[in-house]
């Protein structure tokens, strides 16, 4: 028999496993892990070389690691296609095309990429082409490209389309948009649909914004694929629950395809484990993967729909605000620096407002030709209290006293589309460009409050999570 030391030895070794065990999430039905690429082969997508460090927070189980404990049960014995970013990624970092090519009884045989393609690198708004994966030798689709909606020919020898997109929690953001348009052809040539759900990094409560104008709704004609969803610029919803709410309702949120396809597809959700509505992304203890060039961090994300409309640039439509987000390459979505406006007026004009929940201080950086520059970034003091949408409008009011004119005045070649797309209120433009820095943004946002109010209450019935 052991002696009395060795076995306080044995209890101590038992009491350091058994926490690091719940930490690393250890389940009997793990997938194998993927072997390591031979050495010309690139590897799928680049995680920082601490991405396996344990959270701090225990996990929320995503869809896919839900997926996983249940032995993947809903995805047996089908051929699959899968829809997924660099972002698609267990709470573990593997990526969910690695999980579920080793997925007993599942036979993954295609992938399909939203905007920016299934490695992200793609720029903003610029079309990518079909192609083969390097490493998998799968076929990816492009859903961002000559299509938004997968064809009939895409979709030959497929079951089954999983969907698994972060979302950032914002309207305009397209992969929502791209899940609705993906759902739209799986349903019409008969091909069931499951998405893994995963957070809404502004949590499940904040809702804010004008709602998209239903004549805007039909995202596929939008220069930018935005605009699927007749709902506020935040919409407080998972992208599972979108999901369900695209699948219940008609036209123009609901699925654009004849009723009798949309009541005969078959939409599965996955839902997380351990998430809640008030869970924003720091305290899901799960590691942020940008989801595009610009949305690195958890700091991005909140800015995006604080200054992405008020700080609206697009060179091809002949139309700019006169504002801009980051400075240079440094703080993207939080700094703010006008084209001619020097830095005491901005600031000056910015701490005026005595926006709730927000605060600006100096920041500088190096802008695009390498020279010192210097800016604003706005800083959210009051989580509760902060409207995510509300900044936006008041620097569109700025721009047209800042500049001496009126921006958003119809001009020779100036084109609204990609701008009313995004912002989602042709009222709200025409208000501006009848009364320019006169227009009562307070009265605006108020009225919007209202209606969002209203909007999120009916959308009670698509939550998964309390």
């Amino acid at each position: 028999m052991p002696g009395a030391d060795h076995l306080i030895s044995l209890k101590r070794l038992v009491s350091l496993i058994v926490p690091l065990l719940a930490l690393v999430g250890c389940s009997a039905s793990q997938p194998p892990r993927p072997t390591r690429p031979a050495a010309a082969a690139a590897p799928l997508f680049t995680l920082p070389p601490d991405f396996g460090r344990a959270p701090r927070l225990a996990p929320v189980m995503l869809g896919i690691d839900v997926l996983e404990a249940e032995d993947f049960a809903p995805l047996r014995g089908k051929r699959i296609g899968l829809l997924t970013h660099p972002a698609g990624v267990d709470r573990r970092g593997v990526s969910t095309v690695d999980v579920l090519r080793h997925a007993p009884g599942v036979k993954l045989v295609a992938l399909f990429g939203p905007e920016h393609g299934i490695y992200g690198d793609a720029p903003a708004a610029v079309p990518v082409g079909n192609t083969i994966d390097r490493r998998t030798g799968l076929r990816v689709y492009s859903l961002y490209g000559a299509t938004r909606r997968p064809t009939r020919a895409m979709l030959k020898g497929i079951d089954a389309l999983v969907i698994d997109l972060q979302d950032i929690g914002t309207r305009s953001y397209t992969f929502i948009n791209t899940m609705k348009w993906a759902m739209e052809g799986c349903f019409e040539h008969g091909v069931e649909v499951v998405v893994l759900d995963r957070p809404n990094p502004l949590g499940g409560l904040k809702v804010d914004g004008p709602l998209l104008d239903s004549r805007l709704a039909d995202s596929r004609r939008s220069p930018n694929g935005v605009g699927a969803f007749c709902v506020p610029y935040v919409h407080g919803l998972t992208i599972g629950e979108l999901a369900r709410m695209a699948k219940d309702l008609r036209p123009p949120t609901g699925l654009d395809i004849p009723d009798a396809a949309r009541l005969r597809g078959k939409l599965v959700v996955i839902p997380m484990r351990g998430w809640k509505r008030s869970m924003r992304w720091p305290e899901t203890g799960l590691r942020w993967i940008p989801t595009s060039p610009y949305i690195t961090d958890f700091a991005a994300i909140e800015g995006y729909p604080m200054v992405g409309l008020g700080t609206f640039n697009d060179p091809k439509s002949n139309f700019e605000i006169g504002f801009f987000h980051g400075i240079g390459k440094a703080y993207a979505f939080r700094g703010i620096s006008h084209k001619t406006a020097k830095i005491d007026v901005l600031e000056r004009e910015l701490r005026a407002l005595h926006l709730p929940g927000l605060a600006f201080r100096r920041v500088s950086g190096i802008d695009s030709a390498g020279r010192p520059a210097v800016g604003l970034y706005v800083e959210i003091t009051d989580y509760d209290a902060w409207q995510p949408t509300e900044l936006n409008f008041y620097l569109m009011k700025l721009a047209c006293r800042l500049d001496g004119r009126n921006p958003f005045l119809p001009a020779p070649h100036r084109d609204f589309t990609g701008f009313l797309h995004h912002m989602g209120s042709e009222e709200f433009l025409r208000a501006l460009q009848r009364e320019g820095a006169r227009i009562d943004v307070a009265a605006w946002i108020r009225r919007w409050h209202e209606q969002d109010l209203i909007y999120q209450r009916q959308s009670e019935k698509y939550w998964l999570y309390r």
